[in-house]
């Protein structure tokens, strides 16, 4: 007997998907969460397939029978239905590409532009060629599988599965409107390869810093004047946690009120891993350093390169401590690996009974670092920049390191950088 309205308007959900058939292979199947999907099985070369033709109610009886009619059209004259989108489906294919195309709209508004951007460029380049022309339904595990594999391959495993999730996300979108009944890369758990072990930019002991200061200062390996811009260079990124690249093209414009007693360096967006602004208080040392570098640098970049008017190159930096010895022990970005301990390990003596606790909050550390908010609820509402503890905590770390204010260099505590506050508040009284 044919479906009827009544019957499909008021098919309840249960635990298991079931169908309600109509006949002529078509049928309703009814998803446990409540969505009603029409589907028309048919057989085509000896093998068994399906067809999907959309959700009920939005594709009604009489237009799912027209659907029907049409296949069974394509199949007298020896074509399969599912290889004929464009015949079957002339206004509206739910193609992969197509369902992504309505998933990326429906998303793009809560994301930022070059985060959205960076997400559709991935699925053009390693996905649409291989998922995008098929039927939502066809897609297997293996076809996804294959997917991955072909980014695995060339050594890209972080982006293979950055695409897995990307497809597993519109396949959850489809699912919600009645475009799919399954996510095929809910079956794929471990079947990617697994992540090489991270290997950490190198960085030496905190104890060896002394003599790595040592040597940087009397770094004279370029000729004089290149050889102090790349001093200079250096040891702000030591004073600042910077990246190589925030350094490399920060311009005279970006630094404020170095003569003041509020020195900052306004890093703006578009240089940035995160893509906002990123504040760096400077101590009194780092702004001495951006001083000097503003008043010998003949074009707008802090550290000009020897070609006239472009920055240092990026090689600089990381030759000059091979030069020093530092090859496969300390590289630029390891500095912040250097600072974040440092930061991480100091303490305080706190209470009575005395009880130790952080001298620096992990927030002011992360934002220093110019880390992202792993909480994404919670880095939408969390807009604090912690500018005037920072300030404390840089200016503490350029007193640690010595340097402008004291040529002594590092003073290590031999009770391992621990720091009493009774005897600190002595000392301020």
């Amino acid at each position: 007997m044919p479906l009827t309205e009544l019957e499909a308007k008021y098919a309840k959900r249960r635990d298991r998907p079931y169908k309600l058939a109509d006949g002529g292979g078509l049928f309703l199947s009814v998803q446990p969460n409540g969505s009603k999907l029409w589907r028309m099985k048919y057989r085509y070369d000896g093998k068994e397939k399906l067809l999907s033709f959309g959700a009920y109610p939005t594709l009604g009886i009489a237009a799912a029978r027209e659907k029907r009619d049409t296949a069974k059209a394509l199949l007298a004259d020896g074509k399969d239905p599912g290889r004929s989108r464009a015949e079957m489906n002339p206004e509206k294919g739910e193609t992969f590409l197509v369902v992504a195309e309505r998933w990326h709209a429906n998303r793009a508004s809560a994301l930022d532009p070059a985060h959205a951007q960076r997400v559709w460029s991935r699925l053009e380049r390693d996905v649409f060629p291989v998922l995008g022309s098929k039927l939502m339904h066809e897609i297997t595990p293996p076809d996804v599988l294959a997917m991955v594999r072909k980014i695995e391959a060339r050594g890209a495993l972080d982006i293979s599965r950055r695409a897995k999730q990307g497809v597993g996300q519109i396949f959850q979108f489809a699912i919600a409107c009645g475009l799919a009944s399954a996510d095929p890369t809910a079956h794929l758990r471990g079947a990617l390869k697994p992540r090489p072990r991270v290997k950490h930019m190198s960085r030496v002991p905190l104890a060896e810093l002394p003599t790595l200061l040592g040597k940087l200062r009397t770094y004279d390996k370029e000729g004089e004047r290149r050889s102090a811009t790349t001093r200079d260079a250096l040891m702000l990124a030591l004073l600042t946690w910077v990246r190589t690249k925030e350094l490399r093209f920060a311009v005279k414009s970006e630094f404020e009120d170095l003569d003041g007693r509020e020195p900052l360096w306004r890093i703006p967006a578009e240089r940035m891993k995160m893509v906002r602004e990123h504040l760096v208080p400077l101590s009194v040392q780092a702004a001495e350093i951006a001083k000097r570098a503003i008043a010998s640098s003949p074009n707008d970049f802090m550290f000009p390169g020897t070609t006239p008017e472009k920055p240092m190159s990026e090689n600089t930096m990381i030759y000059a401590l091979y030069r020093l010895g530092y090859h496969s022990r300390q590289t630029v970005h390891g500095f912040r690996g250097l600072a974040s301990t440092w930061a991480n390990e100091q303490l305080v003596e706190f209470g009575e009974p005395a009880m130790w606790i952080r001298k620096y909050h992990e927030d002011w550390v992360e934002m220093q670092l110019a880390h992202s908010e792993e909480d994404e609820v919670r880095g939408a509402y969390n807009a604090a920049e912690y500018i005037v503890p920072r300030r404390r905590m840089m200016q503490d770390w350029a007193d640690f390191l010595g340097g402008e204010r004291d040529a002594g260099g590092p003073k290590i505590s031999g009770r391992g950088n621990v720091v009493d506050i009774r005897s600190a508040r002595k000392r301020a009284a």
